[in-house]
């Protein structure tokens, strides 16, 4: 018959650890808030001895779930399953597990998805952006749960946001772009209608333009998903219009990816007939030839803070003020210098 293992407690972890049992419990719990030294013999203790916390236990003991909530735009860009990591893991640091939910750009979606996962319990919740229905802020008050948004900190007062001025960083690739000697641009950007992370770059990239004195044809101004095939249907739409820009700049790099393989299906040289720039600095935007000029987001900062200041506001000592962080134009080779002579064609 085998032999019964005996459950390990946390009085034993303490014990093992030769810590006391509240310097224990303080540091699976809350460990930022005790010594490193102390921290370190107790994670040592839990891993040689394998102990398990009882969840509902905490649970109960503590009036928490030790879990947040996150709703995300897409899972499908690169650029928000890349920032899961870092939100995760800071989390995981100190002591809440994340729980994630995505809606596909629909916010009557966003509210269903919201509702299933603070009715599951959760201790605070993550938005994206912030334009939201006003069902979500209804949500999170009839529920008496805190919330931050993250992402950005356009078209909102809110004091716990976190991100950047989508609008600033889209004027600063704009004006780079100009600066290179076009004066025949295009724009691509995602739906506007219930974002404003999109409106707002949209509105970056047209007033770069108009301080320059640069008109911008109809034709040249589009909207397309956020995609690959969003992209694509740039190039084919510009195409049918007739005569190409000199550079088509991207509201994000899924855009200016799929533009990119357009124009190489297409027979456009990039950039010597057309330059394209995007905006993210995802992975794959590095390893695109030409390599691809874009704006990089700080999505690992990002993670970091939310996760930081999502716990601070669950214990009531979050500060009452954004974090603005900052982006940075990351130049490669598929934007061209029209200063040494215009491009061909």
């Amino acid at each position: 018959m085998p032999k019964i293992r005996k459950k390990v407690t946390l009085e034993d972890v303490a014990r093992e650890a030769g810590v006391s049992l509240g310097s224990a419990s303080k540091a699976l719990s809350s460990p930022e808030k005790v010594r490193p030294a102390t921290l370190n013999k107790v994670l040592d203790a839990v891993a040689r001895m394998g102990y398990v916390r009882n969840g509902v236990a905490r649970s109960l003991a503590s009036r928490r779930t030790w879990r947040v909530a996150v709703v995300y735009p897409t899972l499908k860009n690169p650029m928000f399953s890349n920032s899961i990591d870092s939100l995760q893991q800071s989390l995981l640091e100190m002591g809440y597990q994340l729980v994630i939910g995505s809606h596909e750009y629909n916010q009557k979606r966003e509210v269903k998805v919201l509702q299933a996962l603070v009715e599951s319990g959760v201790d605070g919740v993550i938005l994206v952006g912030t334009d939201h229905d006003d069902a979500v802020f209804r949500m999170l008050e009839t529920y008496d749960v805190p919330y931050l948004m993250m992402w950005s900190t356009d078209e909102t007062n809110y004091p716990h946001t976190i991100g950047f001025s989508n609008r600033q960083a889209a004027y600063e690739i704009a004006k780079h772009v100009i600066a290179k000697g076009h004066r025949k641009v295009a724009l691509c950007g995602g739906p506007a209608e219930g974002n404003e992370r999109s409106r707002q770059r949209r509105a970056g990239f047209l007033a770069a333009l108009e301080e320059a004195n640069i008109d911008i044809e109809p034709a040249w101004l589009i909207e397309t998903p956020f995609s690959l095939d969003g992209g694509r249907e740039a190039i084919k739409r510009l195409l049918a219009a007739g005569e190409l820009p000199t550079v088509l700049i991207c509201g994000t790099d899924l855009h200016a990816i799929g533009a990119m393989h357009q124009c190489q299906l297409s027979g456009i040289d990039v950039p010597g007939r057309l330059s394209i720039t995007g905006f993210d600095d995802i992975e794959f935007a590095s390893a695109m030839s030409p390599g691809l000029t874009t704006v990089r987001v700080p999505m690992h900062d990002i993670g970091v803070e939310v996760a930081r200041t999502i716990v601070a506001i669950i214990d009531n000592e979050a500060p009452v003020e954004a974090l603005e962080l900052e982006t940075m134009i990351v130049e490669r080779e598929s934007l061209r210098d029209l200063r040494d002579g215009e491009a061909a064609g």
